[in-house]
């Protein structure tokens, strides 16, 4: 079978579909919709993949390219001919293969595209139901993105929901867990852990006014922010590099920048506590990320986290944007330190049993099959 497999840029998602994708018996070709300001992903595409070649990739794709990138479209399907195309966020890539009639065709939801472009106005849930009406099955990546799927038309039977899943075997708690030491557990810096990007859906700014506050009551405190972003003006000004509590003895606040792939376990490994302050989330791969490494999790109380994260047994929720309940959280869990590791090995056994990317992907060739054998919306 061929496939085309049609995102809107290059992440480490992307990365993690095609790698597996080129693994099958399957031809695949990959189609790319944009190009964004920073690199989102270092790893090349596999061999096997087949880059396709058209009007559009290059540059940030706006409204008023839509015309103008149907049409390229159209030109690569013709020149491609594949069997099925899978695309997605729902009112970007999957939305043109919609507007130009291929059948059939496997939208991917990417989380953010049900949980807040389609509340954006009118023509975006327009765009998201034109979407899923012409979908022949529809994958995502948690219980809430079904549901919201099935509120926007999307027929039950033709959803296919798992989290994408990780690499266990990269990411591992690894030497995490060793003989318990109070004294000198006491003796070191408790550490904090951020890997989401600096955009205001990811909530870092609630994380950047919470620690100081938690920095007061606790001064061996340090938060280590991992990435960049369009906010980081603001976070190098609510978080100075060096020492925000001029007699902890220790610099509370650390950007190391991008951090790769390969050496982002060792971060989730040297951190007491993961944090995430999301506005939005599906299943947050950085969560399981976290999980996996044995490291327990502090994270807003929104829906996709709920479905991973159980208060006390392997970390904590607090209120979406609440950077005071954020401070007073981080302090509890520095109270209950002696408890990570217990939370931790908790963390560890929910990504086993669910998080594993190689038990996962064979759902997306379910989705395939539900797709071929469907009527044609």
């Amino acid at each position: 079978m061929r496939i085309l497999y049609f995102s809107r840029d290059y992440t480490t998602h992307d990365h993690r579909f095609l790698s597996a994708l080129a693994k099958t018996e399957h031809q695949v070709s990959y189609l790319r919709l944009e190009r964004r300001g920073h690199q989102l992903e270092e790893r090349a595409l596999p061999p096997e993949i087949e880059i396709v070649q058209w009007g559009g990739g290059t540059a940030p794709a706006r409204w008023q390219d839509g015309p103008r990138l149907l049409r390229e479209l159209k030109k690569a399907l013709n020149k491609v001919k594949p069997d099925l195309v899978q695309a997605g966020p729902l009112q970007r890539s999957a939305f043109l293969v919609a507007l130009a009639g291929f059948r059939p065709l496997v939208s991917m939801s990417w989380g953010y595209d049900l949980l807040q472009d389609a509340e954006r106005n009118a023509a975006w849930r327009w765009a998201t139901r034109f979407t899923l009406k012409r979908s022949a099955a529809m994958i995502g990546d948690c219980h809430t993105i079904h549901q919201l799927a099935v509120a926007y038309g999307m027929p039950d039977e033709r959803i296919v929901a798992f989290p994408w899943g990780i690499d266990l075997e990269h990411f591992t708690p690894a030497g995490r867990w060793r003989q318990p030491d109070a004294a000198a557990d006491d003796a070191r810096p408790f550490t904090l852990l951020s890997t989401r990007s600096w955009e205001p859906i990811y909530g870092v700014e609630t994380i950047a006014r919470a620690f100081p506050i938690a920095a007061r009551e606790h001064p061996d405190l340090r938060l280590v922010m991992l990435g960049n972003g369009s906010q980081a003006g603001l976070l190098r000004r609510l978080l100075p590099m060096g020492n925000l509590i001029a007699d902890s003895g220790y610099p509370e606040a650390l950007f190391p920048g991008q951090v790769s792939y390969a050496n982002l376990p060792d971060y989730y490994r040297s951190a007491d506590l993961y944090l995430s302050a999301s506005h939005s989330d599906g299943s947050s791969i950085s969560l399981l990320e976290a999980m996996a490494c044995g490291c327990p999790a502090l994270v807003s109380d929104i829906p996709g986290n709920r479905e991973w994260v159980q208060p006390s047994v392997n970390g904590w929720l607090f209120p979406e944007g609440d950077e005071k309940a954020l401070a007073q959280a981080i302090l509890q869990a520095v109270e209950q330190r002696q408890r990570l590791t217990q939370m931790g090995q908790a963390a560890r056994q929910v990504a086993e049993q669910r998080a594993d990317w190689t038990k996962n992907f064979p759902q997306l060739m379910r989705a395939y099959e539900i797709a071929l054998n469907s009527p044609a919306p």
